[in-house]
């Protein structure tokens, strides 16, 4: 029989929350800010600690971006899949219209980086396959139907337009309905 886990030192639990802390920063300085607001000096002075505790935790800017982009990534994730399942996929544009817009900008701005960044880049494709996956399983799709991936597209285009142009949501919410009632159709 195993013996039961020891309970962790105090140092490591410390640790581990400033490591949180940290990354917490980050991912609001990215909100704030965009990508260019995200430096080692501007994580530690918003959590409130030593510019050396950013480098110990996080050995580049890089590492920092990666790890914010994937927490939001994450959360943003988590959250889409609890409002599509109270709402439905119709009802989309009202929960991405009444979100943080500068976190969504900040979301945004990392995935078009992303582009230029191979490890951003993996991050973009879990954000990526992870709404197409919620997509198809409101459409009780596979998660391979091309459906499902060409109403993500139309998803992410309206969100674009809704957060960087700030459309009326009532006009995403119509070519939803429509995009949905389309994607419905067999092939």
């Amino acid at each position: 029989m195993k013996p039961p886990p020891r309970a962790q030192p105090a140092a490591q639990a410390r640790s581990r929350r400033r490591r949180a802390t940290l990354l917490t920063a980050a991912v609001d300085l990215l909100a704030d800010g965009g990508f260019a607001a995200v430096t080692h000096r501007a994580v530690a002075q918003r959590a409130h600690l030593p510019l050396a505790a950013t480098t110990y935790y996080f050995a580049s800017r890089d590492q920092l971006l990666a790890e914010a982009f994937a927490q939001l990534v994450e959360t943003e994730l988590a959250t889409t899949a609890a409002w599509i399942t109270e709402h439905g996929l119709t009802g989309l544009p009202g929960h991405l219209a009444a979100a943080d817009r500068h976190r969504q900008l900040g979301l945004w701005e990392l995935y078009v980086h992303a582009g230029r960044d191979p490890v951003l880049q993996q991050i973009a494709r879990r954000w990526t396959d992870g709404c197409v996956r919620l997509i198809a399983q409101a459409l009780h799709l596979p998660d391979t139907d091309p459906r499902a991936r060409l109403l993500y597209t139309t998803v992410s285009t309206l969100w674009l337009e809704l957060i960087v142009e700030q459309r009326p949501p009532d006009q995403a919410r119509t070519l939803l309905a429509h995009a949905v009632e389309n994607a419905l159709r067999p092939p």
